[in-house]
């Protein structure tokens, strides 16, 4: 009997613009989070301190988003996964944005704590320290932003009916985590800096703890936006409405052919998933429709029903 068994690889088992870079910026991370939790407590500097506790749960999020990398290419070709494994990037950029909004939480409250009892600040030291923390952190944006941003513009290329539409589906979650976190800790660097700066000078000692809950704000807000984004990815929402719609006017093409149920959804960065209900008084097979899905949309799976009118 002919196997029905088809693969279910969808690409996943070729590595990813972001894993090397992931990888590079997680070994800077941690270099610099060393120094500057160091720094922070020697200096007594809440702001620089801060910075470092971020970078160590950034470090700790960047590496479980290169792990996703591995563990998606590892099984790709495990055909207990019903839709590949791009799901496990959307996965790891989910507990990456819980960990960002677990530190920012964390990054407040010490910054509450430090405002209602303050202490000595070594400026000079605490500055130098988060002005090289900063140069850092831009360079590991800059590493990570180049894939990033390769990836949208290569998505816009070949969609350019989407604009103004949601394009959540097609972004690699995993990288966009990887790349929030660095810029969180470009953000809470910035921040840190500006704080000493008035601090030294102006003697506004409340300052460095008022811009790490600034910054603590800023940052949630982020992790929210990421939690939205993959959650919608794990929980198989529908996709885009003009994806929606592109689908039933290839299908609906042919007079008396109706579209009468859909369902589109992602299954990993730029892949989707979708099922056919199709009414047609023609005797055409699943393959024919399927023939005139719109090629530009990123399905990589697709079933569909045919009842006869």
């Amino acid at each position: 009997m002919k196997s029905l068994s088809h693969s279910h690889t969808f690409g996943q088992d070729i590595p990813r613009a972001g894993e090397k870079r992931t990888l590079v910026v997680v070994f800077i991370t941690l270099t610099m989070m060393i120094v500057e939790i160091t720094a922070g407590i020697l200096y007594g500097s809440m702001a620089l301190l801060a910075d470092g506790l971020h970078m160590a749960s950034h470090a700790l999020a960047l590496f479980l988003s290169y792990i996703a990398y591995i563990l998606a290419r590892k099984y790709s070709n495990d055909s207990r996964f019903s839709f590949g494994t791009g799901k496990i990037n959307a996965l790891a950029a989910f507990t990456s944005a819980t960990l960002l909004a677990l530190f920012a939480f964390i990054m407040a409250y010490e910054s509450v704590m430090r405002l209602l009892h303050p202490v000595p600040i070594v400026f000079n030291q605490a500055i130098a320290v988060a002005v090289v923390g900063l140069v850092v952190n831009g360079v590991s944006a800059l590493i990570l932003g180049h894939s990033h941003d390769h990836g949208h513009h290569e998505h816009h290329d070949h969609h350019p009916h989407e604009h103004g539409h949601d394009h959540s589906h097609h972004e690699d979650h995993n990288l966009r985590a990887a790349y929030i976190h660095v810029l969180a800790d470009a953000l809470t660097s910035i921040t840190a800096i500006s704080a000493l700066l008035a601090a030294k000078y102006f003697g506004w000692i409340w300052m460095d703890p008022v811009m790490g809950i600034v910054g603590s704000i800023l940052v949630s807000s982020w992790a929210v936006r990421l939690l939205y984004d993959s959650g919608k990815v794990l929980l198989d929402r529908q996709a885009p409405q003009a994806i929606i719609e592109q689908i039933i006017s290839s299908i609906e093409k042919d007079p008396g052919t109706k579209v009468a149920d859909i369902h589109v959804w992602s299954i990993g960065p730029g892949l989707l998933s979708c099922e056919l209900v199709v009414s047609t008084p023609y005797d055409h097979t699943p393959d024919h429709f399927k023939l005139l899905l719109p090629k530009n949309v990123g399905i990589v799976h697709s079933t569909v029903e045919i009842h006869k009118t």
